[in-house]
Formats: structure tokens, sequence, C-alpha cells
């Protein structure tokens, strides 16, 4: 093992391997804290050469890998196993960007890049890369991409599949496939790019992406709104389309619970309204037209309000406050983004990244309510998620006090039935986090024959070693 070592430190010098115990450990446990692995060595290429050797000499020895992003993900798919036989290959020393093509709106990077980084760049050059998620600060486009990551403008640009032309791959073999095209048209067989998007490392390790861009918006509504259901939730949201001439860009579902968990444990939360409710939606609209200065043109925020308004008069707006300034919008955003955070302090917590279509989420939170104080009465709800696309992160926090042991002695008894549930209401299980090592067993139990070994085909054919991240989302 020496020998390996010592053979990888000749492909990424010093700076690209760690090795000491307590330098290795911020890599070998996830977000949640629900895996502690351990490795080999951290491995840090600096470029695609020094990726592709890597991955060459550890397929003829015979060692597997982890590939690894900005270790934010909640399934565990970048966390090495406890045996110790792996590498943890981190991309965190590839964070260029490399190109911007402001005419064809696109931009070039490295896996390494974090997701604030390119959203920043894209404003700076007056462009919008609109994928936006709570761990946008640390988290990097090549784990984006490899978990097909969502976030919370899904129902208007689509997810991380439909943000990126072109790929660059380091297959398990170690050879690279360089699918760098910054192209919206490309009928030439098999798109071997959407087989690598949430893939999770398991076919290769995407290393450099092609990125679409927008116009950056000129026109931008926020409200926080109180409603008095789910039902209504979905019924303004409806209307807001047209109301809003298709400038919906976000549309989030909050609870009561998870709000009070984050005004409880991040400082600086306040409360947008005065009066509390059981329900609240985050609505964005937005537009790249910009209001002319000194003309009678209606802005966004005008026609929201009026908007809220004839909601109010309906009975699906309780209360609301439109943001006046950008700084009140981010304060609006933080308490959503703040939601996992606020319930990781609040204590353990079980969570279902699940999706049903729009229509069908009011039927389904009944149901899965009821089911889940049904295996565990003193349990807490805290429901929240991207009610435009039908994402909810449908969690369960522990009874207030409980350890995570006692806790997790009733997961079973808590996901099986919300899952169940999920799957009659024709929802996926895994929505926005992938599968990982959390849902192995998930998805092999509601997916079907034919559906699993075909992805097991795949992964023999592309890996037949099974060396590219093992144990993720299959057993092979």
């Amino acid at each position: 093992m020496t020998d390996l070592i010592e053979r990888l430190r000749a492909i990424v010098g010093d700076k690209g391997l760690i090795l000491d115990e307590e330098g290795k450990h911020p890599y070998l446990t996830d977000w949640r804290e629900t895996y502690l692995g351990k490795a080999l060595a951290i491995v840090r290429p600096a470029t695609t050469e020094e990726v592709a050797a890597v991955v060459k000499l550890c397929a003829a020895e015979r060692v597997a890998i982890v590939p690894q992003g900005g270790n934010t993900g909640m399934m565990g798919g970048g966390t090495p196993h406890e045996d110790g036989h792996e590498i943890v290959l981190s991309l965190n020393r590839m964070n260029r960007i490399l190109d911007i093509d402001t005419i064809g709106y696109t931009m070039t990077v490295e896996a390494g890049v974090i997701l604030k980084t390119i959203q920043e760049t894209a404003a700076q050059n007056d462009r919008l890369f609109p994928l936006s998620l709570g761990a946008e600060g640390s988290c990097t486009i090549g784990g984006n991409l490899s978990t097909n990551a969502g976030g919370v403008q899904v129902l208007h640009y689509g997810n991380a599949r439909q943000l990126v032309l072109g790929i660059e791959v380091v297959t398990p073999q170690g050879e690279v496939w360089n699918g760098l095209r910054a192209l919206k048209k490309d009928n030439t067989g098999y798109d071997l790019r959407d087989l690598y998007l949430g893939a999770e490392g398991t076919l290769g390790i995407i290393t450099k992406a092609v990125l679409k861009l927008w116009p950056k918006p000129k026109d931008v509504a926020t409200a926080w709104i109180a409603v008095p259901s789910p039902e209504a939730a979905v019924e303004l949201l409806s209307g807001a389309h047209a109301a809003s001439e298709d400038n919906v860009t976000s549309c989030e579902l909050m609870a009561r619970q998870g709000i009070d968990f984050v005004l409880d444990h991040i400082p600086g939360s306040t409360d947008p309204l005065q009066e509390k409710y059981d329900w609240y939606v985050l609505l964005e609209w937005s537009s790249t037209r910009a209001r002319r200065p000194g003309t009678n043109e209606t802005g966004l925020a005008e026609k929201m309000e009026a908007y809220l308004g004839e909601a109010m008069e309906k009975g699906l707006v309780l209360d609301a406050a439109l943001a006046q300034n950008e700084s009140q919008a981010r304060a609006f955003w933080a308490i959503r983004e703040n939601h996992s955070e606020g319930q990781k302090r609040e204590g353990p917590s079980i969570k279902h990244d699940i999706s049903v279509s729009v229509s069908k989420i009011a039927g389904f939170m009944a149901e899965g309510v009821a089911a889940m104080k049904k295996a565990l009465p003193d349990c807490r709800p805290v429901v929240f998620g991207h009610v435009g696309d039908g994402n909810l992160h449908f969690n369960c926090q522990s009874p207030s006090g409980w350890n995570k042991a006692q806790f997790m002695a009733y997961h079973h008894a808590i996901s099986g039935p919300v899952y169940d549930l999920v799957v009659s209401h024709g929802g996926s299980i895994s929505a926005e986090h992938g599968i990982g090592r959390l849902k192995v067993e998930d998805l092999a139990h509601y997916r079907s024959k034919v559906e699993l070994d075909t992805m097991r085909a795949i992964k023999r054919a592309l890996d037949p070693q099974n060396l590219m991240n093992p144990g993720k989302i299959l057993q092979v």
C-alpha cells in the first residue's frame, strides 16, 4: 500500500494528497453526520489529466474510488465505506472558470467550482445561472451535476440536467471523454451526457461542464405569504402563472414548525409577519424586462400586490409581506434556506425528499402526516419544499429531548408508510437529493425489475470492476 501512496503522490504532488487522520476527517463524514468512513488517502487532483492518471492507477490496482465535490450531500453518496479500502477523490482543487460566452449564453467551468462563484460570475457579466439551493456557498458544480440537483427555481428553469450543454468525464478505465460541446442540438447517437448526470459518480467522474446562462432578471418581486392550507398554496400558485404573465420563478411551501426551528436556532432570523400561521408560501416572480423610469408601466411588484389582494378576497391568502428591497427579499429567502440547518440544530430527524404531481400535493400531505403520527404520535412533522415542481422535503423531527439512536429505531416504521404513499400517488422517493448509500434498499424495493436490471447492465458495462463509487445507488 505504501507503493500505491507514493505513486499517487507522483501524480498529484504533496498538495494533492492528505494522509493524516485529522486532515482526512472532513472528507470522511457527510453533512448530516450519518456516516463516518475510512479511506486510504484523500486525493486532490488539480487537472483532468491528473484525475485520469489517478483513476488509471486505481483501476490497475483494483482500488475503489469515491468521487467527492463539496461534500454537502444528504444521502452519503460522497462518503467512503468503513473498511478503509477506498480512496476519496476530491475535485476541490479543480476550481477554475475557463470561459464565459456572453453571446452564446454559456460558461465553461471545472467541476470543483463553488456554485455561488458561478452565480456571482454570471451576474457580473449581466447573466444568470439559475441553479440555487441552500448549500450554494459550499457545494460544487460537479456534485450538483452528479446528483442532478434541483433547488428553488426548477419550475421555471429546470433542474441541473436542463442547465448543462456538455460535460467532460473521466471513465472508470482512466480515459477522458471530451463532451464539452456547447450545442443545443446534437443527435449523434446515444446521449452519453445524460448517463453521467445524476449517476452520483458511479459511472465516471465529471471534470468539466459547459453550463447554460440566461439573461439577468431586471424586475423581481418577492412575497412572504400566510395561507390557510396546502390546498390554498397550490391554488395560489396555479393562478400566479397567468397573473405574472408566466414569470413565476419560485414557489416554496413551509409549515410553521420548520420556521420556528429557524427562528430558534439561526441568529438574526426574524418573523416576516406579526401573527403566527400554520402554512406559508414564499413566492417570487422575475422578468428580464426592466421597468422604464417615467412611464406608467406596471412592474411585477404592483402586479403581485394586486394578485395577492384578489387571492385574499377569495380566502387563499391570510396575510402577506412584499419585499420592499433586495435586502428584505434575502431575509425572506434566508428563512427558507436555513430550514435544514435549523432542523440539524434542533436534533435528529428522518428526511424524505419526495415528489408528487403538484395537483396531488395537498392530498398526499394529509395522508403522510397522519402516517407519521400513527408510527410515532409525538413526532414533529416538518414539511417544506418546492411546491412549484411537486418536490417536498417531508421530514420528521424527533420528539423533543430524544437522542439519535432512540429516534432512528423508528426509521423504517415512519419511512415505509411515507414511501408507500408516495408511490401510490405516482411519485418518486427521491426528487433531488439522489440515492447515495441511504436509499439503496428503498430504490431496490420501489423500482421495477426492468428498471433495476437496465441500471445494473449499464453499471457493469461501464464499470466492470465496480470500482467507481461502489455501493451507491445500486448493489451490483
